[in-house]
């Protein structure tokens, strides 16, 4: 049944993409005013905070001392803000107020050790395995285009960590919540593995798509569930399932995981229960946080989006480390006063809030860290999240047929289409840039848009776009962006480059990571353009080799990979790279479905 309702979605998409272009010259153009979101488009005076529990900032208190007694090396400040109490916070804290301190504040490590071990439980205690309800070890029909017995062999080690890393909280989080930073949700989850033990927002459409390809449908609609719990109670769907998360969210990608699984399953009742939460993401994006207008050279107006975290202090999961073991006031220290610091407070929580923190695409001054200033961008690959998400939603609502919020979306649709041609292409270099702001972005004035303000460095988000229906169905456009993606320096040995910068950060040369490749290839791939097909073939294979090469030598998946070196995983940032890893396992799993891999090709390294 599934194949046969994956094949008729797609043709069923295929016909709705053909109305939205034909829509598209008939529906009435939009107001100025977006009324799909408020009014407002700007922020005034310092910005909005959400205010973390007392939990979590007693927990950077306990952060701050265990750096002070064990020191820097081999420290992880997320480990102290995931612990969890074995009994109330006022007791906690008493019996900690009562530790002797020498003057700078550290605790000798006997009594800091015998504090922890008396007041709290293990970090990952929270957390206890689930037993998926629909993992099999070999699903029916599973990856029928690989032939090869040893890459299949492969590809059912990586389908079997699915049951490895599923997890559900435990009891003590949803009778006791107030003892966790773990958030209490109602379904299992897949967490992406090592020192990530919740669940993550962007990541969780990658582990959708592989676990598509594992044929596991409920384990992926309880992590839309998950999802739409934090966006029901805390407005937005979190970075992350902990409560020090509440201030930010991550790219916006829950419209394309309902989109995906109603792709193969036909599940109605499943759309017409997220369409409502989908709606009030697509507000809250849209809110005067995050949404600016830029005034074009023809005088129209566009309604675009930034991240903008609400949050104007050190993270707390990362506040004692960061950038080159320097952590956040380190860093603040440069500034001369409090508004200033609160200010790069925001723009480090924001570029976290991106999913790619840290990278140089977010600083004006790519050698100073201090410069981050991700709230005066205008992101192409945000915009597109957006963009996707009305497409999305106008599919969706038409299939539970709600036609007026079906045109109501393509209109949104159709203005930010406009945009795309308008602001972020670049005729010259054949792809769409980051927009800068002006400096005193938060204003109620439109800005003029300015051919200067284009980001013309060369960072892979500059060809998200492929990925959307919309520009991969014009072949001529395809091919121009296909010749400038060959010609950027990005493609490499084993995949697409991050950026070209090599500053250390991990989201930038020479890393590359599995979200980026699977949007781009699979745009290229969708394409009716003979060169772009190749291309994306070419990049899926070079992809699968040095995850399978790595895995080989080192016995696990990796976050990131180094894509100089077939074989090889990535490095930089703030922590030691990680294993596991969900979305590179499901990237992994929807390139082997979609491309397969022939009996007697071979999958080392050349």
């Amino acid at each position: 049944m599934a194949p046969f309702l994956y094949h008729t979605n797609r043709k069923s998409h295929f016909l709705f993409l053909f109305s939205v272009l034909i829509l598209s010259q008939s529906l009435p153009p939009m107001a100025l005013t977006n009324p799909l979101s408020p009014s407002s488009s700007c922020t005034k005076g310092p910005g909005p905070v959400i205010p973390v529990t007392p939990l979590v900032s007693f927990l950077v208190r306990v952060q701050e001392t265990a750096l002070q007694t064990y020191g820097k090396s081999n420290f992880d400040p997320k480990h102290y803000v995931d612990l969890s109490l074995k009994s109330n916070l006022s007791t906690t804290v008493e019996a900690f107020d009562k530790l002797p301190k020498t003057e700078n504040g550290s605790v000798s490590v006997k009594d800091f050790e015998g504090f922890i071990g008396k007041y709290f439980n293990d970090a990952g205690d929270d957390v206890v395995y689930a037993e998926p309800v629909d993992f099999v070890p070999e699903p029916h029909g599973f990856l029928p285009k690989v032939e090869n017995p040893e890459v299949r062999g492969w590809a059912l080690e990586v389908h079997a960590l699915w049951k490895n890393f599923s997890r559900k909280v435990s009891s003590s989080v949803l009778h006791h919540p107030e003892l966790h930073t773990l958030l209490p949700l109602p379904r299992p989850v897949i967490i992406p593995g090592s020192r990530f033990t919740e669940v993550y927002y962007w990541d969780s459409y990658w582990v959708i798509r592989g676990l598509l390809a594992s044929k596991m449908y409920e384990t992926a609609k309880a992590i839309v569930t998950n999802l739409i719990f934090m966006l029901d109670t805390y407005g937005h769907v979190l970075n992350g399932a902990r409560a020090y998360y509440t201030n930010r969210s991550q790219p916006p990608l829950l419209s394309a995981m309902v989109y995906e699984i109603y792709n193969r399953t036909g599940d109605v009742e499943f759309v017409k229960k997220s369409l409502p939460p989908l709606i009030k993401e697509y507000r809250y994006w849209n809110s005067d946080i995050h949404e600016l207008i830029i005034r074009d050279a023809e005088q129209c107006n566009h309604f675009l989006n930034r991240y903008y975290a609400m949050w104007n202090k050190p993270r707390p999961e990362s506040s004692t480390i960061v950038c080159s073991s320097l952590h956040d006031e380190e860093l603040a220290s440069k500034f001369l006063n409090d508004s200033e610091k609160q200010q790069f407070y925001r723009e480090l929580a924001s570029a976290a809030e991106s999913g790619w923190d840290f990278s140089t695409r977010w600083m004006r001054n790519s050698s100073d860290f201090t410069t981050l200033s991700t709230t005066t961008i205008l992101p192409v690959d945000l915009n597109i999240f957006i963009l996707r998400m009305e497409l999305d939603i106008a599919f969706l609502a038409k299939t539970v047929g709600e036609n007026a919020i079906t045109e109501d979306f393509l209109r949104a649709s159709q203005k930010r289409q406009k945009a795309f041609s308008s602001i972020f292409w670049n005729e010259n270099m054949g792809q769409w840039l980051d927009y800068w702001l002006n400096n005193g972005a938060d204003c109620e004035e439109p800005q003029t848009w300015k051919a200067e303000n284009q980001n013309q460095k060369v960072f892979a988000s500059n060809f998200v776009p492929l990925w959307i229906d919309l520009f991969n169905s014009d072949i001529h456009l395809v091919e121009k962006v296909t010749k400038s993606l060959k010609n950027s320096g990005l493609l490499c040995a084993a995949g697409i480059a991050t950026s070209l910068t090599n500053s250390g950060q991990q989201w930038d040369f020479p890393n590359g990571w599995a979200p980026l490749q699977h949007m781009i290839v699979e745009g290229l791939s969708k394409s009716a353009s003979m060169e772009a097909r190749t291309v994306a073939k070419d990049i899926a294979e070079r992809w699968i080799k040095t995850n399978y090469v790595a895995y080989k030598k080192t016995g696990a998946m990796h976050e990131k990979y180094d894509v100089e070196k077939c074989g090889e995983f990535g490095g930089g940032g703030e922590y030691t790279p990680q294993t596991g890893f969900g979305w590179s396992n499901g990237v992994v799993l929807a390139f082997l479905e979609e491309f397969g891999w022939p009996k007697d090709k071979k999958i080392d390294c050349d």
